[in-house]
């Protein structure tokens, strides 16, 4: 593993590149892809440009300076320092010099056509170095945990995470959105889309699947079902993954481990922290409740 950035192409010249992946995972189809690395160099200088948005987080460590420009535009000097955040839209060209990196960093590479909503918005916003945003931070860093854990979040989960990232970076920019109102789904829409998830919670359900189920584009089809159910469309479909683990715990003796798989779960870890955290005990001791010795 090297100092390379994970897309794109350009110019880079490294000196004493130690640096390591240490995770990274994809869904849609590499729409979105996460890459997780401990970056070790004592210097680099690149000039890059990637087809696809990138956000970055710093974990810990930091570097002795660091210096990027954008076109012919000073965007930072100064150092990464743990916490920050970077974002640079897709086919934005950047220069940047580096010394003495010894760091660990997440970063977010979203295709700009992913049917996410906001993502369409990213080409607009400039590019932002080591800025600050607690939010984006805690956002990345869980994702980070949860993959470290040996839990992959899924799809509808990642994507959510990628439209609340993207209108962070309204927020890291100074500008936040303004966003009218949506009118909620009506009720046979939604019957629609709850007897979707309802046929296929084994899978993996993507937001587009549900937009698809609905007729209409994703990023307005997230607007009008959280305006009509009060959440976004992957803690529903959370929701109703666990709805469904509370009556096969009540009426059946399936190993758990096999219920975490036919509902959709990645693990039985995960499913038993879904569980705990949404119902307040396990799996386990919710089943002992209603079928004693079991």
């Amino acid at each position: 593993m090297s100092s390379e950035p994970l897309f794109g192409e350009g110019r880079i010249h490294t000196r004493d590149d130690r640096s390591q992946g240490l995770h990274q995972a994809s869904w849609l189809d590499g729409a979105v892809t996460f890459d997780h690395r401990h970056w070790v160099c004592k210097d680099v200088e690149l000039c890059w440009n990637a087809p696809r948005h990138v956000i970055v987080l710093t974990e810990r460590g930091r570097t002795a300076r660091t210096r990027v420009s954008s076109g012919s535009t000073l965007v930072y000097d100064g150092q990464d320092r743990p916490g920050a955040v970077t974002f640079v839209p897709a086919g934005v060209e950047r220069h940047g010099i580096y010394r003495e990196a010894d760091l660990n960093y997440s970063a977010v590479w979203i295709d700009p056509s992913a049917e996410i909503p906001g993502i369409d918005r990213l080409a607009q916003m400039p590019t932002t170095v080591n800025g600050s945003d607690p939010v984006m931070a805690t956002l990345l860093s869980s994702l980070c945990m949860d993959l470290a854990g040996g839990i992959r979040p899924d799809t509808a989960y990642v994507e959510h995470l990628a439209a609340l990232l993207a209108m962070r970076i309204a927020v890291l920019d100074g500008n936040a959105l303004s966003v009218n109102r949506p009118a909620p789904l009506s009720r046979p829409t939604l019957a629609r889309v709850d007897e979707f998830i309802d046929a296929h919670l084994q899978g993996d359900i993507s937001l587009r699947d549900l937009a698809v189920a609905a007729n209409m584009p994703a990023d307005t089809f997230a607007r009008r079902f959280k305006a009509a159910t009060g959440m976004a469309p992957y803690a529903y479909v959370l929701e109703r993954r666990v709805a469904r683990a509370e009556m096969l715990l009540k009426t059946t003796c399936s190993p758990i481990g096999n219920l975490a798989l036919a509902l959709g779960f990645s693990s039985q870890s995960h499913f038993t922290s879904t569980f705990r955290r949404l119902k307040g005990t396990t799996p386990r001791a919710y089943r002992a409740e209603f079928l004693p010795g079991s």
